[in-house]
């Protein structure tokens, strides 16, 4: 089964599209809101960028977690001092540590519905009580073909993802929308 779910065969693509600075700025913003020299976990790392490079110009100590071989090696080349591994994100160990943030930037919603909860488990269980997850999903609940994999792309809706951020002890501080209207969510974990 291909962990990258259909990224592995379109990574050349990929990468060279994704160096564009949609959602640069309001990830900027949120790295702003978290301690300095925090440990953040870019899941779906890509290439690193430009999510890594710029919590790299924050300050933060970035790891990065993708299952696309050519993502992770281009990631590697990228910065090649940063942790990295290729995993799927449903059976990491997310380097058996905990992270003051954790990033999954256009990940969630390309994942089955069942290993999206997963991921929000795992992500909140890696949190310290403070530590802060920024994701993107449309607010609506949706199914749609990704343009580039051609493969399923499924939103579980604001209100669904809500209940199991709270299911996993985080709260939602936040929503909002980028210049590419990509859609949001800020969650802060409360406590186990």
């Amino acid at each position: 089964m291909d962990k990258s779910n259909g990224y592995e065969e379109i990574a050349a693509r990929f990468i060279m599209t994704r160096t564009q600075a949609i959602g640069s700025s309001s990830v900027r913003d949120w790295a702003k809101t978290l301690p300095p020299n925090a440990t953040v976990l870019d899941l779906g790392c890509g290439s690193g960028m430009p999510i890594a490079k710029l919590l790299l110009e924050e300050g933060m100590n970035v790891y990065g977690l993708d299952a696309s071989p050519t993502m992770i090696q281009t990631f590697q080349l990228n910065f090649p001092a940063l942790p990295a591994a290729c995993e799927g994100v449903e059976d990491s160990l997310f380097f058996n540590r905990h992270f003051e943030a954790i990033i999954a930037w256009g990940l969630l919603f390309i994942l089955p519905m069942e290993v999206q909860q997963l991921v929000l488990q795992k992500a909140a269980a890696a949190l310290p009580t403070g530590g802060k997850l920024l994701f993107t999903a449309p607010a609506q609940a949706a199914k749609w073909t990704d343009m580039m994999t051609g493969q399923e792309s499924i939103s579980l809706g604001a209100e669904q993802y809500k209940l199991l951020l709270a299911a996993s002890a985080l709260i939602l501080v936040e929503e909002f929308d980028d210049e590419g209207e990509n859609h949001y969510y800020h969650a802060v974990k409360v406590g186990e």
